[in-house]
């Protein structure tokens, strides 16, 4: 546990390093290219929105964007810092209790994931708010320059988001393939035997990649999803009027979501306590419902105190009258389709439903039926998540234009500290169940690790089919409020400008993925070798009586990933920055749609092929039943098969799945935060053609 730890920390501090050097960078870039708009003045300029008034200068808005950057950034990188220590404080916390039953080793698993997901909720919360009144201590009136330089803050998070979901999936993904390649289809040993030379660098990823790379990601949609509703009701009656308090409406939204959240915790540790193994899951589940219901009667709360019962919202330049039952409806509906896609996510990845049965089944043939199976599996598990993307996005955008769209996702994320939870618990159990194994604690000890574990890859599952449904709608509140301040009035799909960008932004995600998959089967090629040697060549390893050279499989991870995150995260943000200065806006916001529509479908495809095959084959491992009895035991060809389609899997629901929806909002807020410069500057190449 030790080891794990301190190369954990190593690992992270070696990533933010890089990722340190990379935020100065692009905070140089940011305050240069929104300085250089009025020629580095110090002058007032004509406000955007309200004509005939005067706004700060740009070189203002420069100097205060740039330090909401940073501050989102670093934010961001304690976030995940501090939730992979919790993660790996717990881990060894949970084996122990895990001697005494099942449910106590659960409540200690779950009070951590809790631990991270309240730290996180109510840090981003804390800050962004700060931020606000400091910041508003220069801009005084100037509503629509503070707003619009807060936008910063969540390019912030989601920059460091990115590189720790790439970075630290490349790691954990790279290590798992190899131990799991070459030890359990080879060697034929448990899964995290000690024998293992990749053991401990696979329960490193597990800390680095699944806890802090998502910790940074789910608090990136939340800063964006903020940051893109606080910017539309700026320019709103909310903005306009100066009204404090429903201008803090999307904070306030949080802050009772955190309220609902402790109390729905409740449910899980005091007042249903988790006896036996097959009540791991409901619990989980029953935490969604009631946080969500109880989060609903909180939107109610807050609809009716904190807005006045009528007022406008910016709609693309004329102002819509809203009431205020009608935001609640907006909220309410991003909330409970986050429900709808949990449970379609739940019900297409856990082993207790005939879909990753069936692919389990597969394996009775080899692993190439596993594989079409479960590619078949994820393309159809886009269908339902999508219509209900689709319907909150109607629903939403006819109440309230984008405030509403802007509002739901926050409804999305308003249980954040929940789905944190629940999503972390995954993680804390599987290297619970690893510590156990290394340890050579008895049996049954590992038999209720494993079921934690079980239980938490449909969590972990559900977590992400959060963080992609709130990621297209954030996305969306982004692009409109992109295309407001960039001054576009239509975006005419039939213009060649913008239909190229349509075609270019719905590519990207497919150049994204290919590197990450690449990045990871390269880490994973060396890995395997150097395992293969360590067998080969240390005598007595197979019999345990010599020790592998865990330290070389953690370098082999760390070196991988950390030179392999960076042309994804340059593709990522380069993109915007080339596309809004030579080709001007048009394109650029052809290419953020192209990306939204192409990078949502592939990221929930992506993600739930993975989590089904990770669950065929512990649905064979656990032979729980008789047709699971009937495909196993471990060590067979069936169970071989399974193991094949796992590590397939791996790269897709850990790295390039995940990353992608980080590729579709950041792409958003970044061209939002660098509007007025494309809008001055950009579309170079038009103007001489």
């Amino acid at each position: 546990m030790c080891a794990t730890v301190h190369w954990a920390t190593s690992f992270l501090f070696t990533e933010y390093k890089y990722a340190g050097g990379f935020m100065t960078v692009f905070a140089v870039l940011i305050f240069v290219f929104l300085g250089s708009i009025e020629g580095f003045s110090t002058k007032s300029q004509p406000c955007h929105y309200s004509v005939g008034k005067t706004c700060k200068p740009a070189l203002a808005n420069a100097a205060f964007s740039t330090i909401a950057f940073v501050l989102g950034a670093v934010t961001s990188l304690v976030s995940g810092f501090l939730g992979m220590k919790i993660a790996t404080y717990a881990n060894a916390r949970t084996t122990l209790e895990a001697r005494k039953g099942v449910g106590k080793a659960f409540i200690v698993a779950f009070r951590s994931g809790a631990v991270m997901g309240f730290l996180l909720a109510a840090s981003g919360l804390f800050v962004l708010y700060v931020a606000i009144n400091l910041f508003g201590l220069y801009y005084g009136d100037d509503w629509e320059g503070l707003f619009e330089a807060i936008t910063g803050y969540g390019l912030g998070g989601s920059s460091m988001a990115l590189f720790g979901r790439v970075g630290g999936g490349i790691y954990t993904k790279a290590a798992d393939v190899g131990a799991d390649l070459v030890g359990k289809v080879e060697r034929n040993i448990p899964e995290d035997d000690p024998r293992n030379p990749a053991v401990i660098a696979d329960n490193v990823g597990d800390n680095v990649g699944d806890i802090a790379g998502m910790g940074s990601d789910l608090f990136g949609s939340y800063a964006e999803s903020s940051c893109a509703a606080l910017v539309v009701a700026s320019i709103s009656s909310f903005g306009i009027n100066r009204e404090f308090t429903p201008m803090m409406y999307p904070l306030l939204i949080s802050s009772v979501g955190i309220i609902a959240c402790l109390v729905t915790t409740l449910f899980a540790t005091d007042f249903f306590e988790v006896k036996e193994v097959d009540q791991i899951e409901p619990a989980l589940k029953k935490q969604l419902i009631i946080s969500t219901a109880v989060m609903t009667v909180g939107i109610a709360l807050v609809s009716w105190l904190g807005l006045p019962y009528t007022f406008t919202i910016f709609n693309f330049g004329a102002q819509k009258t809203v009431h205020s039952w009608q935001l609640f409806l907006c909220v309410a509906v991003g909330l409970w389709a986050g429900l709808v896609i949990g449970f379609i996510t739940e019900y297409y990845t856990s082993n207790a439903y005939s879909p990753v049965q069936d692919v389990a089944d597969s394996c009775r043939t080899g692993a190439a039926t596993n594989v079409i199976f479960g590619l078949a599996l994820g393309y159809k598990s886009v269908i339902i998540p999508i219509f209900a993307i689709a319907f909150s996005i109607f629903l939403s955008f006819s109440l309230a234009a984008m405030y509403g769209v802007a509002v739901a996702a926050l409804g999305m994320l308003s249980t954040i500290a929940t789905g944190l939870a629940i999503d972390a618990y995954g993680p804390i159990s599987d290297n619970a169940g690893g510590i156990a194994e290394m340890a050579g604690m008895s049996h049954r000890i590992r038999e209720r690790t494993d079921a934690l574990d079980a239980a938490g890859n449909t969590t972990a599952a559900i977590g992400k089919g959060f963080a992609i449904g709130s990621a297209a709608l954030v996305s969306l509140a982004l692009f409109g409020a992109f295309v407001s301040r960039a001054g576009i009035t239509t975006v005419d799909v039939l213009t060649p400008n913008v239909f190229i960008g349509l075609l270019v932004g719905a590519m990207l995600p497919y150049w994204f993925s290919a590197m990450t998959m690449k990045s990871v089967g390269s880490a994973a090629l060396k890995m395997v070798e150097e395992v293969r040697r360590q067998f080969n060549t240390i005598p007595g390893l197979m019999e345990g009586t010599a020790k592998p050279d865990y330290a070389t499989c953690v370098k082999i991870s760390t070196d991988a990933s950390i030179k392999e995150m960076i042309p994804p995260g340059t593709l990522v943000m380069l993109t915007p920055l080339i596309v809004g200065t030579f080709f001007g806006v048009e394109t650029l916001s052809g290419v953020l749609a192209g990306a939204l529509v192409s990078g949502v479908q592939i990221a929930i495809s992506a993600s739930n092929t993975g989590g089904a095959w990770d669950n065929a084959k512990k649905y064979i491992e656990a032979g729980a039943s008789e047709h699971a009895k009937s495909l196993g035991p471990k060590g067979s060809d069936c169970h071989k098969a399974a193991v094949i389609g796992d590590t397939i899997g791996d790269p897709l629901k850990d790295t390039s799945g995940p990353s992608l929806n980080i590729l579709i909002k950041l792409m958003a807020v970044e061209s939002l935060v660098f509007a007025p410069f494309f809008a001055t500057y950009g579309g170079i190449l038009f103007k001489y053609l």
